[in-house]
């Protein structure tokens, strides 16, 4: 076998530029496979950054109405509890779950002002300790929420950097007093995302999902949330996964935990269900892995058509091998006239057609990854190389020398040594 190689490489490294041309169809044909893999990868981790977030890993569980949300400003629904400490205790101990808020939520509010300055159409949330931590929020000016202003049911408010930014322009908001609907509220901190997180914006979907927040979010302590709105409101969930993968099955845990407070309701024993009141989550994590199909499946076309070079490839390696077989029947003849057995013949010419595509797979590989990083800058888009097919190329470049030498190493082999002697 090593004889073999060795030779392999001898009658590679006497022809070069034939060897290389004959393997140009397999660096091409390996080159396009490593880079559309790698394009697709580094897309769908793309698509599941955008949704899913910089590795939060939350899960949020709202209360809806049929197929959306509900809206507090259509009054409390009657047929749900409130949250007690037995169903908030069974989510925090939750196998997966790492950290579970409970709060309070307006999506829009009117009279949120400063001064002559209003937030217009901002969110508000009533919050628990665990609310910052749990969503991803650090602490970028002053601080967060304490004992003390829950117990003692202070007024005390923190903004996100958009409602500071809209509030207090080119000022420092801690300290200063702000007013919700005409209660006052003083401002303790600032807060911000904790991961840098910038998601890639390509329709107005997008732009809407990743700009919920864009008029700007302000948080008060949850027992302060009676003093605008109402006593016993239902709240929403949001817990954090300790892994991406176990998202779907916690929150549907989670939905089921919370939607033992919903009491059914005569509308749905009627058959009105599409407009019952319930506990969803929000999978997003399966609504990532549907976006996923769509992209492989486009991509999946375009690697059967970067297969096709490596067709292309195999079919040039066959023709330089016959070739190579008629300039050698000398050789062959004169091998056999000395004891060299067929299966010796056949093996030293797969084993050549077999080096000769392994070292296009290698230099396919290195055309691949280079590749890869030329779309991603041209393009800006994000690419993730994959080890395992980038050695499947090789293996299968490998393959490809063998099966397309095979024919060319039988006829080598087949050769009558006394007609290969008189061969000219």
């Amino acid at each position: 076998m090593f004889e073999n190689i060795r030779l392999a490489f001898g009658g590679i490294w006497s022809h070069k530029m034939r060897s290389f041309l004959t393997m140009l169809g397999i660096i091409i044909g390996i080159a396009s496979i490593i880079s559309i893999v790698s394009t697709i990868r580094g897309t769908n981790e793309q698509i599941k950054q955008n949704l899913i977030g910089a590795g939060n890993n939350n899960v949020d569980v709202k209360l809806s109405q049929g197929e959306g949300e509900y809206y507090m400003d259509q009054g409390i629904p009657a047929n749900v509890m409130v949250v007690g400490e037995e169903q908030k205790e069974k989510i925090r101990t939750l196998d997966g779950v790492k950290s579970a808020t409970f709060y309070n939520r307006r999506s829009y509010v009117d009279g949120i002002t400063y001064k002559d300055i209003s937030l217009d159409m901002g969110s508000m949330y009533g919050v628990d300790q665990d609310y910052l931590k749990t969503k991803g929020y650090v602490i970028q000016n002053g601080r967060g929420f304490v004992e003390e202003d829950y117990t003692a049911i202070r007024k005390v408010a923190i903004l996100d950097d958009v409602a500071v930014q809209t509030l207090f322009p080119g000022e420092n908001p801690v300290g200063k007093t702000m007013e919700v609907r005409g209660e006052p509220f003083t401002i303790i901190g600032c807060i911000r995302k904790s991961d840098a997180f910038e998601p890639v914006i390509n329709s107005m979907e997008d732009y809407y999902m990743y700009n919920q927040n864009s008029s700007g979010m302000v948080l008060i302590p949850q027992t302060a949330w009676p003093i605008i709105f109402n006593f016993d409101e239902p709240v929403d969930v949001s817990v954090m996964a300790e892994n991406t993968d176990t998202m779907s099955s916690i929150g549907k845990k989670v939905e089921d935990i919370m939607n033992e407070l919903v009491v059914s309701s005569t509308a749905t024993q009627e058959g009105e269900g599409d407009n019952s009141i319930s506990y969803k989550a929000a999978d997003l994590l399966k609504t990532v892995k549907n976006l996923q199909k769509v992209s492989e499946n486009t991509n999946k076309q375009l690697l059967w058509i970067a297969s096709i070079s490596l067709l292309v490839g195999g079919i040039g390696v066959m023709n330089i091998m016959l070739v190579s077989v008629t300039e050698r029947t000398n050789e062959i003849g004169l091998k056999k006239a000395i004891g060299a057995r067929k299966k010796k013949i056949l093996w030293q010419f797969l084993t050549e057609a077999a080096v000769l595509t392994s070292i296009g797979g290698i230099l396919g590989v290195i055309a691949g990854i280079i590749l890869s990083q030329v779309i991603a800058r041209m393009s800006q888009t994000p690419v993730s190389i994959s080890i395992p097919a980038s050695v499947l190329a090789v293996v299968f470049s490998m393959a490809i020398g063998i099966i397309f030498g095979l024919l060319p190493s039988i006829k080598a082999a087949n050769l009558n040594p006394i007609d290969a002697l008189r061969h000219e």
